[in-house]
Parts: structure tokens; C-alpha cells; sequence
């Protein structure tokens, strides 16, 4: 079996999915709010329900903002060869993805407002299939590896 890759995305990428998993847990937390306020009002709900709802959405805070992105942090790893890139991520399942640098298409560099915060940014590999990303890697090496994916695909394209 062939070694992981050794590459591993910014630490910052754990600040930016916690950043990321506070804001979902404020929605789901205003929608349970507003479960509480539907109890009060119009008393159509089991007092059961509600206190369910809100015992399953801190739950799920604490998890998806505390433990998923370290754990997701762990697993993320990458390595761009000659010929072909590996990409490693799951935290139950992990996927190991080659991907041949003779399919790459194109290379993009993307850039919500939460990786902005962080300065970081996503690599995203097109083929003809699918689209790969590298998430949450620095600015400057996510704009070095577009390029250098895209020098290596550019040559491969070439030889054929």
C-alpha cells in the first residue's frame, strides 16, 4: 500500500470551521428559540419536543464546532507529484483520491469571506469527471500550487 501524503492544510483551517459550525449552530439555535416561542404562543407543541430540539442542537454545536474540525484537520493531507496528485481526507470513512496530472482540466483558487478572515484559501482541481478540492491552505501556497498544478498539467498535455 502506498504511504499518505505528507502535505497537511493551514492550522488555521480549524478556526475557520469552528467560525464556520458557530454560525449553523446560531441558526439551528434561533429555530429551537423559535420552537420555544411557538410552545409559549400558540401551545401546539409537546413541551417534550422543545426541550428535545434544544438538548439536540447543543449537542450538535458542540460537536461540529469542537471536535469535527480537528478531527477533519488530522485526516486532510495532500502531495502534488509529477505526475499525478494524492489527496488524502474522512474522519470515518477516509478517501484517498489520485488524481493524473494528464485530466487535469483546470486549477482554481477560492475565497469565502470566513478562509478571507483567515487569509486562506481553496484549491479546487477540475478534470473531466469531477472537481477535487484542497481546502483551507494559505493564500500564497494555494496561489504556488495552482500554478505549479497547472505548469505540471500543462507539460503532461503536451508529451501526449
Amino acid at each position: 500500500m502506498r504511504e499518505q501524503p505528507n502535505v497537511k492544510i493551514a492550522t488555521d483551517a480549524i478556526k475557520a470551521w469552528q467560525l464556520t459550525a458557530h454560525i449553523y449552530g446560531l441558526i439551528f439555535l434561533l429555530i429551537t428559540i423559535g420552537a420555544f416561542v411557538a410552545y409559549i404562543i400558540f401551545d401546539f407543541l409537546p413541551i417534550w419536543i422543545v426541550f428535545i430540539a434544544a438538548g439536540l442542537t447543543m449537542l450538535e454545536w458542540i460537536i461540529t464546532a469542537f471536535i469535527i474540525p480537528k478531527l477533519r484537520w488530522r485526516r486532510w493531507r495532500y502531495q502534488v507529484y509529477d505526475q499525478e496528485i494524492y489527496i488524502q481526507h474522512g474522519i470515518l470513512i477516509v478517501t484517498r483520491t489520485i488524481v493524473p496530472m494528464i485530466r487535469v482540466q483546470h486549477v482554481d483558487t477560492q475565497q469565502g469571506p470566513i478562509l478571507k478572515k483567515y487569509k486562506l484559501a481553496t484549491l479546487e482541481i477540475s478534470t473531466a469527471a469531477t472537481t477535487h478540492q484542497i481546502p483551507a491552505l494559505p493564500e500564497e501556497d494555494a496561489s504556488d500550487l495552482r500554478d505549479q498544478i497547472s505548469e505540471l498539467a500543462r507539460v503532461e498535455q503536451d508529451d501526449v
